[in-house]
């Protein structure tokens, strides 16, 4: 690895010593269905979000849920502490499309259509609210 990469590596690595995240890859539902969840909680206080999760019908509602209490135990272990009520917040959650299954479907005449089975890439972060900024 040259100097200018292992630098970029160094500073990359420092600032996410600062963050609390979880990723859960290549969950077997749609990136559209999984960002209507997502959009529900952006921005929401984690014990509101953990109730809007459970509490919800969607399917990738649970994902969400396993993930959120996945980041919030990543950020008890870095910090050496629970978490109270009203600390943390949902700073970004990001859905990114996952590599796609493709399948031929037999179809009249000979032909073939075909099905995209989609998946997508989940990636949360957590931060504590600052109560002197509010």
């Amino acid at each position: 690895m040259g100097k200018r990469k292992r630098i970029a590596a160094e500073r990359i690595k420092e600032a996410r010593k600062n963050v609390s995240f979880a990723k859960l890859r290549n969950v077997p539902s749609s990136p559209r269905k999984m960002r209507l969840v997502a959009d529900m909680v952006r921005g929401v206080e984690v014990n509101k979000a953990l109730g809007l999760l459970h509490f919800s019908t969607k399917h990738a509602s649970a994902d969400i849920e396993k993930l959120l209490r996945s980041a919030i135990a990543n950020w008890e272990q870095k910090n050496g502490r629970k978490a109270e009520a009203g600390e943390l917040y949902i700073e970004t959650i990001t859905v990114d499309p996952a590599p796609m299954l493709k399948r031929l479907r037999p179809a009249p005449q000979g032909r073939g259509y075909r099905i995209r089975k989609r998946s997508n890439h989940l990636t949360l972060v957590v931060n504590t609210i600052n109560k002197q900024d509010a």
